[in-house]
């Protein structure tokens, strides 16, 4: 479970080998949730609303959101 990031609230992580779409993992105490990486939208799980939102806001910066697409690219893409 590669980290990308680690956030006041919570961490961002992409798994390997996941599902369909490509997504985010938001963890941490008051967090377990899967947040799509096109729109920004709640798939799976929950969390602390102003988790979720520090995590949003991160995942939003256009260097970050460009991170998180060449991570999940490396690491979920096959041929």
């Amino acid at each position: 479970m590669p980290e990308i990031v680690r956030l006041s609230g919570c961490k961002i992580c992409i798994y390997t080998g996941d599902h369909l779409p490509p997504h985010f993992h938001v963890r941490g105490p008051e967090a377990r949730a899967s947040i799509e990486i096109a729109t920004f939208r709640l798939l799976k799980g929950k969390g602390r609303r102003s988790v979720l939102e520090e995590a949003i806001t991160w995942a939003r910066e256009p260097e970050n959101l460009q991170r998180l697409l060449e991570e999940w690219r490396r690491l979920n893409e096959r041929e």
